[in-house]
């Protein structure tokens, strides 16, 4: 805390009690989790701070019903590996702010699977904070790196990091006739909705009379038992044909479990199915936990093979950015992706940006090569794994605003970068992208501004579109 002497000088007094809580998730890989825990709990304990909280990782319900924080100085999350945003709020949401919350590098080598995840869980769990009320700054990197020292220091004594954000940019307007197609293309475009977003995913929730009355978008919602019902009623003999052509399409599919790649193809048979009957341009779908854990499958590549023929599809029930995308779409945009932020190389300005395989083959660095693999941590059929295509890129995300002075309840943030050759860095689909701003700087504008964790990539330039848009809607619109 900061105090003043006698003499008006400002001092620091050192943060005695500090509440770490570190966040996991079994699916990802808990030594390296724990490890990094441990790491973080003895650098607090060197610099002189006494630790608090639960000395285990929090992961389950009963774990976050277990923790009784007492009052401390500081309070830390640590985010060991991803995790949803659930805990954090109930642990974090009434304490007296700003949390600090700390992501870890990922670890393991070029091509493994993406082992924490938990950039990605900070950027989630910053969102749903601020949903909550709370505020949150951002430290990122290992306890043994000499910035992370510093800024651990600096934070025990008062000073927390900065919520820096890159320099506001405003660039040139689409003239008024592109935005008024672009209007005139969603007006009556449909969204199909699966299920529920997952507990803990604030960007996935949205009001869908905002969007019709905004965007003249119809969101049509299904349950997730509806949509296992349309599922099981699809023919065998037609999930096998479904089958038969992505095989032919990518021979590389032959190396996946059968019965499990059969089942993913009836779930493409069964939405586009739904996709038909109800003319639906775009499904969100709660993809998670219940195929991989009641049908023994993951549907990725469903989804993917669905973008390849038109159709905007989001995993996590996230309709928000399947709004994105079509946004971007009508401004000229061809197919896009749905992607976390999952690694940071600050040297370099880059950022990975990824997601677990569901990305349209005509996405790919290479199509011919788009190889279909089994999906990172669940260790199922089928998922893409193969890197993105190259070129400038537009990062966009609307989002839900929680200013209660503005009328929309949107808000939206866009950049802009390039997407570099580069091996596919984690299983699934990566793109490794050069950003305009300061990449670091960038990622810190993101979680302490409270933005999802999902953005959406764009390889064509739509900025202009998107400003004349949020002009004409009177969206707050954030560009960097």
């Amino acid at each position: 805390h900061r105090q003043t002497s006698a003499r008006g000088l400002t001092t620091w007094r050192i943060m005695s009690t500090v509440a770490l809580v570190a966040l996991a998730r079994p699916t990802f890989d808990l030594a390296c989790a724990q490890g990094n825990f441990d790491s973080a709990r003895a650098l607090l304990q060197e610099l002189g701070a006494e630790v608090v909280g639960p000395a285990e990782l929090v992961m389950t319900v009963d774990d976050v019903a277990a923790v009784a924080l007492p009052p401390a100085d500081l309070h830390i999350l640590f985010m060991a590996s991803f995790s949803d945003a659930s805990p954090a709020v109930e642990l974090l949401g009434s304490v007296k702010g700003p949390v600090l919350g700390w992501s870890m590098r990922e670890p393991g080598e070029v091509g493994e699977r993406l082992k924490l995840n938990s950039m990605c869980g900070v950027n989630l769990a910053a969102h749903a904070l601020m949903d909550a009320g709370q505020s949150i700054r951002h430290i990122h990197g290992n306890a043994d790196e000499p910035h992370v020292r510093a800024a651990i220091s600096d934070a025990l004594a008062g000073k927390l990091p900065e919520a820096k954000t890159p320099q506001s940019i405003s660039g040139e307007r689409a003239p008024q006739s592109v935005a008024d197609e672009a209007f005139e293309w969603l007006k009556g475009k449909k969204v199909g909705a699966v299920g529920e977003a997952p507990v803990g995913f604030t960007p996935c929730l949205f009001d869908g009379e905002k969007l019709n009355s905004l965007f003249g978008l119809d969101v049509r919602q299904i349950s997730i038992d509806n949509a296992f019902e349309r599922i099981s009623a699809v023919a065998p003999d037609r999930a096998d044909k479904a089958y038969a052509a992505a095989l032919a399409a990518q021979p590389s599919l032959g190396d996946v479990n059968v019965e499990q790649a059969k089942k993913v193809y009836g779930v493409e048979v069964a939405l586009d199915d739904w996709r038909e009957e109800d003319a639906l341009d775009a499904i969100a779908i709660r993809c998670w936990p219940e195929f991989p854990t009641d049908l023994g499958a993951c549907i990725c590549s469903s989804l993917g093979r669905l973008s390849d023929r038109g159709t905007v599809t989001t995993c996590e029930r996230d309709v928000l950015g399947a709004v994105t995308m079509l946004v971007c779409e009508a401004l000229g945009s061809d197919e896009n992706y749905l992607v976390d932020i999952v690694d940071l190389v600050e040297k370099e300005g880059l950022l990975r940006l990824w997601h677990c395989g569901s990305a349209a083959t005509k996405l790919a660095a290479d199509p011919k090569s788009a190889t279909q693999y089994i999906h990172c941590n669940r260790k199922l059929g089928v998922a893409g794994n193969f890197p993105l295509k190259t070129g400038p890129v537009t990062l966009f995300r609307i989002d839900r605003d929680v200013d209660p002075s503005n009328r929309t309840g949107l808000r939206m943030v866009v950049s802009r970068g390039e997407s570099i050759p580069a091996p596919n860095h984690f299983q699934g689909n990566t793109a490794t992208v050069r950003t305009e701003p300061d990449a670091a700087v960038l990622v810190n504008g993101i979680v302490t501004g409270g933005y999802p964790h999902h953005l959406v990539i764009s390889w064509i330039d739509v900025r202009p579109g998107i400003r004349k848009m949020a002009d004409m809607l009177g969206i707050p619109l954030t560009e960097w």
